[in-house]
This record gives C-alpha cells, structure tokens and sequence, in this order.
C-alpha cells in the first residue's frame, strides 16, 4: 500500500470511529428526552379551586398523568395579584417538573402596572403555549334602556364622566377592557371597583351600574337565568354560543373592538429544548382531545392553537396594547 493509500485508510478508520460514537450517543440522547418526567410534576396556578381557569388546569394535569405515567398535580396559589404563586414557581424545579399558570395581565399588563414587579417576564419564564381563550361581552340589565353599544356610546358622550361600569380590581382584563373602549370611543366614565365578581354582576342586573364586561363563565349564570343581557360581544366575529348577539362593530361601537381573556403554560427560562417540546407537544394533543373541548364549551372558553413563533408575538402585541392604554389611563398599582 502505498503513502496516499495509507492517509485514506486512516481517515477512513477515522470517520468510522467518529460515526460509532455518533450513534452510541443517540440512544442516550433519546433515552434523557424520553425520561422527562422523573418524578411529579405540579402545575402551579394563581387561581382558586373551582372556577374555569382551575379546571381547564386540572384538564390538563388529567391529560399529562395519563401520558406521562407520573402524577401531575395542581396546586393553587391564588391571592396576592399572583405573586404568591408566581414566587413558588421561581423557587421550584427547573427541569420541568414544575411548570405554572398565567393569564394575559400577569404576561402582558403588570410590566407596565408596576414600576417594581417581583418577576421579570424576560428573565423568569417562557410563555409556552396557550390553553384557551375567552371573549368578553358587554353586560346591561335586562331593562336597561340601552338597546345597542351605539346607544351607550350617545349617552357617554352626552354626559361625560356620568356613566359607570364595574370591574373587580384595577388593573384586570374587565377594566383595561374597559379603559380600552374608553379610549376607541372617546369618551369619559367611572370604574368602580367590587369585591367580588358575584356582586359586580348583581349591580349590572339591578342597575346601579350601567355596564360591565363579563365573560360567559363569569356573567353567564345571570344571563341564563334572564337577569343580565349580553349587549355586544368584544370580538372580531361573533361567539359561536351566542350567534344571537351582536358584535361590538355591528352594534354601533368600534369596528374590530375586542377584549379577550387567556391562560398560558410556562417554563422556566432556559429549559432544555427536549423537554420544552415535550410538554407542548403533549399539551397539545390532551387539549385537542374531544372530552375537553367539550368542557370547554361548558366554561365558554375558545381553543387557542398557535406556534411559539406566532404566540410570542401575540403576546408582544397585546403587552404594546395593554401598555398604551394603561399610559393614557394614567394607571398604576404601585
């Protein structure tokens, strides 16, 4: 063998070696991925036991324990605008095995609330994915003299700072909602803060407020039984519950005025690839499984499928969104 047919041989040898050592690295490689979960697994939430949120959560951690061969549990951490449970997350695992709850404030509306916040949405999670999504609707008495969003418009309009609506705290989805709408209609009105979301929604229907945004699960129990009225819905299209009511643009409001509610999954920043798909991926498939979008009508919650890409941007749009209007609202929890 001559001199070239000696180098060829021994690169030859070279490559083959580096290619055996590939391969007995794969098995390995799969075998991490497929361990995930190890142990437990807690689903940390901020919300009470018993409302929509909780039990889309408990869906889940259902779905998860039957895929996963471990135990998921949830663990509810309400109070505290969430930091309660926010706190518990960052001093968990992170490897997976603890992964938590948000909504749309705590991802997109407390970073400009606050000037101190006691998590950094950069730093402190990734947004992985989202469970559902809920519009809103605009909720009178089931007297009340307005008959459209147009009529509600004229009267804001004919009696500035006059007209009141209700929310449960500053700062949620129902007031920024609200604010929003302030600021598409030029208008001027009142929020008053309730205690309970119960209370909020018995004033709508005896009228001492004119007006509030309310959910299907939250306002839904007066609806049904005839003591509120969905005036509009905030949303582009309408709601497939209610095909009757109008949207917010087909009542004499803002074309395109939506407010919307949604819970995310998240991870703790920096979760190995492998494992962050892992949990979406299996996510995905429980939430697409019929029992649960059968539930989810129950709670009249809407899926919400989307990539990461796409997600991440959702949730920039809405943090550009909910920032502007908190800046001209001049709110803040600080």
């Amino acid at each position: 063998m001559n001199h070239t047919s000696k180098k060829t041989a021994r690169r030859g040898a070279g490559i083959a070696a580096l290619a055996l050592a590939a391969a007995a690295l794969l098995p390995a490689a799969a075998s991490a991925q497929q361990a995930f979960p190890t142990k437990p697994v807690r689903i940390i939430t901020p919300f009470p036991v018993g409302g929509g949120p909780d039990g889309v959560a408990r869906l889940v951690a259902d779905k998860l324990s039957r895929a996963w061969g471990q135990p998921v549990v949830v663990e509810n951490r309400p109070g505290g605008n969430g930091f309660i449970a926010i706190d518990a997350f960052k001093r968990g695992a992170k490897d997976g095995h603890d992964i938590i709850v948000l909504d749309n404030v705590h991802l997109a509306a407390y970073p400009a609330l606050f000037k101190k916040l006691p998590y950094d949405t950069s730093k402190d999670f990734d947004a992985l994915l989202p469970l559902f999504k809920t519009y809103f609707f605009f909720t009178v008495a089931t007297n009340s003299k307005y008959k459209t969003i147009g009529d509600l418009i004229a009267d804001a309009k004919a009696n500035p700072g006059k007209l009141d609506y209700g929310s449960w705290s500053v700062g949620n989805p129902v007031h920024l909602g609200s604010e929003l709408f302030e600021s598409a209609t030029g208008t001027q009105m009142e929020h008053i803060v309730y205690k309970e979301t119960t209370q909020l929604y018995t004033s709508v229907a005896t009228g001492e407020l004119a007006f509030a945004l309310g959910s299907s699960a939250t306002a839904g129990p007066l609806q049904r039984a005839n003591k509120l009225r969905f005036l509009a819905a905030a949303a582009p299209q309408r709601v497939a519950a209610f095909p009757d009511v109008p949207t917010v643009g087909e009542s004499g409001g803002p074309k395109g005025f939506e407010v919307i509610g949604w819970n995310a999954i998240a991870v703790p920043k920096g979760l190995s690839a492998s494992v962050t798909e892992k949990i979406k991926r299996d996510i995905e498939k429980g939430l697409a499984e019929p029992d649960v979008l059968e539930k989810f009508k129950s709670f009249g919650y809407e899926p919400f499928p989307t990539t990461r890409p796409q997600f991440d941007e959702f949730v920039a749009s809405e943090t550009r969104r909910f920032t502007d209007v908190i800046r001209k609202a001049n709110v803040s929890l600080d």
